[in-house]
């Protein structure tokens, strides 16, 4: 009876919607929930004429949760059809997956089969052969067959396989014949050999018997040579400067001389052969081993050692001569420190005459100062090998600069003139001397190097006489100034950078980055009457290339600078902006003193110009001299500085 049922409600479930069994639920859920209610009020009333009907209600309820129970067993039938149909529906999924992961694996497979035969090749294609066209050009008709190559690829390759064959063995043979040749003339080559070594006797017997034509011809070819043996010995960077500036003093400039100087032997046996290099490491580490057991050094000393011989200079210096004009000679002594890799140089001025004794002039031909910024920023207080920090972070160095005074500066140009090139952004492991790099810098060099002694040399004969307030004007620049210029300088003098940077009027040219520790810094007065004129000074170490920079300060009657009077502002124009105006010959040694002679002019007009106050009695303490077109000029009430020299009258600009 159980199967029979269970069949027939499965059968009901398959003929029957779900939406009219959840109305029938939800409607049977209600008349349940009507009769409970009303039992539960009959009851509340206690009266026994209702038990009837409670029982009759009862029934009722009794028939509806027969009903409920039919509709679960129902749902309970429709869910597990539907797991069954949903695992049915999974096993398919899963069946056809699995058959795709199987098509997928058998394209993979087939993909990686067409790759290697497309990424296969023959051993002929690493052979190079000629072009098709050279091919049936050069190659005979028996091999080329150009009616069926032309045709078929697979035997035009054969064939020009074929005429590869032939080509190589034609090769071998001719190869064969070359290394005959070879020996032969290497035969020939040991029979001159054997014949020049016979010769180089005679010839130094003959090179000795010249030695009086030499000296009575002043050519001294045989020292000449022992400088170039001598040079054998050097280190690449200094060989190459020898080299360049030798060849460069025989070509293009007598008075410049090359020479060499240092310990040969010691140079010599920086070379040695590498078994004895051996033997006397094994015997100087005995003598270590033997000091070592009588005292033990310090870190400290240590520390020193190796600093000492981390800044160790070659044996061997180039020392290199300029001669100017004047007689004045400038000495360079270039040295090479071979831990660091790097060159050095120190410098030397000698004058046939007596150089004028001036205080300022003190720092113009010091060998510390006297090659700064020879190019632009070019201090040489660093290293120029990026390399150093980490070497010098190893014993202990803060700065080079601490060393400079002992090995010399390392400017950037030194090493060009060595072939050295030390690239920042991509620094490179080896860094080797290169001629080319030396020659390119040579001639320019040279010429900065002898204008930078004729321009401090120039300097410093003008300042013994600017400290004794005169300012020296040549005749060639003598039509720039009127005749008579009433203001006179009173005082010169030099001053640090410190010094330059506390003066209040001169925070515009700080500011501006016209003014720099490596600058040489004045001071100056010049003076009329009650006026008083103060004068600040940068001069660039590349004067007169490069001008000096003028700030200005007025004390008459007030404080006046550039930025409280128009007039103050335009008289710094005068010297700074219009200084090419007052350069005067080539090479413009004179600049500095008309500059000036240009302030003490400028003076006399701003003071002889200014309008007089009535209110005062007796002379006018600056009568005007000058002869100006137009007093003042514009709303700034500017005054006329600008001097025309033919007709000497004052003008503005």
């Amino acid at each position: 009876m159980t199967e029979i049922r269970g069949y027939s409600e499965e059968v009901e479930v398959d003929m029957k919607d779900p939406r009219k069994d959840y109305e029938l639920y939800r409607v049977t859920c209600d008349e349940l929930q009507r009769l409970m209610a009303e039992i539960h009020e009959m009851k509340s009333r206690g009266a026994r004429e209702y038990a009837a009907e409670i029982e009759n209600r009862r029934i009722q309820s009794c028939s509806h949760f027969m009903t409920l129970k039919k509709l679960n067993r129902l749902a309970h039938i429709r869910l597990k059809k539907g797991r069954d149909q949903t695992h049915e529906a999974k096993q398919k999924v899963d069946a056809l997956h699995l058959q795709l992961q199987n098509l997928l694996y058998e394209v993979m497979h087939l993909q990686k089969e067409i790759t290697k035969c497309l990424e296969f090749k023959s051993k002929h294609e690493e052979i190079d052969l000629v072009s098709v066209d050279e091919f049936y050009r050069e190659a005979p008709t028996t091999i080329s067959k150009p009616n069926t190559t032309k045709i078929d690829s697979h035997q035009q390759t054969l064939a020009r396989l074929d005429w590869e064959l032939e080509q190589r063995k034609r090769l071998a043979l001719q190869y064969k014949e070359s290394l005959a040749n070879k020996d032969k003339i290497l035969k020939e080559i040991e029979i001159k050999k054997e014949y020049l070594s016979s010769l180089q006797p005679r010839l130094q017997n003959i090179m000795q018997a010249s030695l009086p034509v030499q000296e009575y011809l002043a050519m001294p070819h045989d020292q000449l040579h022992k400088q170039y043996e001598v040079a054998r010995h050097l280190p690449p960077p200094l060989y190459v400067l020898f080299v360049q500036a030798s060849a460069y003093s025989q070509a293009c400039d007598k008075k410049l001389s090359v020479s060499i100087e240092g310990k040969v032997e010691e140079a010599k046996a920086l070379f040695k052969r590498p078994e004895e290099s051996q033997d006397d490491e094994s015997d100087s580490e005995a003598e270590e081993e033997q000091t070592t057991k009588r005292r033990r050094p310090t870190v400290g000393l240590q520390l020193d050692d190796k600093r000492k011989e981390m800044l160790k200079n070659h044996p061997l210096s180039v020392c290199m001569e300029l001669r100017c004009k004047d007689g004045s000679i400038l000495h360079l002594f270039f040295y090479y420190l071979m831990n660091l890799n790097i060159l050095t140089v120190k410098a030397r001025v000698g004058t046939t005459v007596d150089v004028y004794i001036s205080v300022s002039a003190g720092d113009l031909l010091s060998p510390h100062s006297l090659l700064n910024c020879l190019y632009p920023n070019d201090d040489g207080m660093k290293t120029p090998n990026p390399a150093n920090q980490y070497q010098f972070d190893k014993v202990g160095i803060l700065t080079f600069s601490d060393y400079i005074g002992e090995l010399g500066h390392p400017y950037i140009w030194v090493q060009n003139l060595g072939g050295l090139h030390f690239p920042k952004d991509h620094p490179e492991p080896t860094v080797t001397a290169d001629n080319s790099l030396s020659a390119s810098y040579m001639e320019r060099t040279i010429k900065l190097l002898r204008l930078r002694l004729q321009s401090r040399l120039a300097l410093h004969r003008q300042f013994a006489s600017l400290e004794h307030g005169v300012v020296p004007v040549s005749s060639d620049s003598q039509h720039l100034f009127p005749v008579k210029i009433v203001s006179r300088l009173v005082r010169w003098s030099t001053i640090t950078y410190e010094d330059f940077v506390v003066i209040p009027f001169t925070k515009h040219i700080v500011d501006a980055g016209l003014a720099r520790p490596v600058d040489l810094f004045f001071r100056a007065l010049i003076e009329r009457g009650t006026a008083k004129l103060h004068v600040a000074v940068a001069m660039n170490p590349g004067y007169s290339s490069i001008p000096p920079v003028f700030c200005l300060c007025l004390d008459w009657k007030s404080e006046r600078t550039s930025k409280t009077d128009d007039n103050v502002k335009a008289m710094e124009g005068e010297v700074n902006v219009h200084c090419r105006e007052l350069q005067g010959p080539k090479p413009g040694h004179q600049i500095l003193t008309n500059q000036l002679q240009r302030l003490c002019m400028c003076l006399d007009v701003y003071l002889e110009t200014e309008t007089r106050d009535n209110s005062v009695e007796g002379p006018k303490e600056f009568p005007q001299e000058k002869m100006c077109l137009r007093v003042v000029r514009g709303p700034n009430r500017l005054k006329p500085f600008k001097y025309n020299p033919p007709h000497g009258f004052f003008s503005h600009r």
